[in-house]
């Protein structure tokens, strides 16, 4: 079975819903103790990696619907041919066959 369009809409949507609860996080004061403080600075430095790492996410998300958009969506990138439908499930947002990969 092909990955269709809802399927990428809805990836989508879950990493924007992901992405803003993590900036909302980010928004939360911090304690006025010391070594609370501490910890939620380190805590920060957490999601503030989440965060990078959603964001590239929904930036593939969004540019795997450009492709399906454009009729290339399932195609590798590198070699033109098609991505084995196995490997379009496992992984919806590459941009390669598992040759090229």
């Amino acid at each position: 079975m092909l990955i269709q369009r809802e399927q990428l809409q809805l990836l989508q949507q879950e990493l924007q819903q992901r992405l803003h609860k993590l900036q909302q996080d980010f928004r939360q004061s911090h304690s006025k103790d010391g070594p609370d403080q501490a910890a939620e600075r380190e805590n920060d430095e957490v999601l503030q990696q989440l965060e990078t790492q959603l964001a590239a996410e929904l930036y593939a998300a969004e540019a795997a619907l450009d492709r399906f958009d454009a009729g290339r969506y399932g195609l590798c990138s590198r070699c033109g041919q098609s991505i084995a439908a196995p490997r379009l499930q496992a992984l919806p947002l590459t941009l390669y066959c598992q040759h090229c990969a």
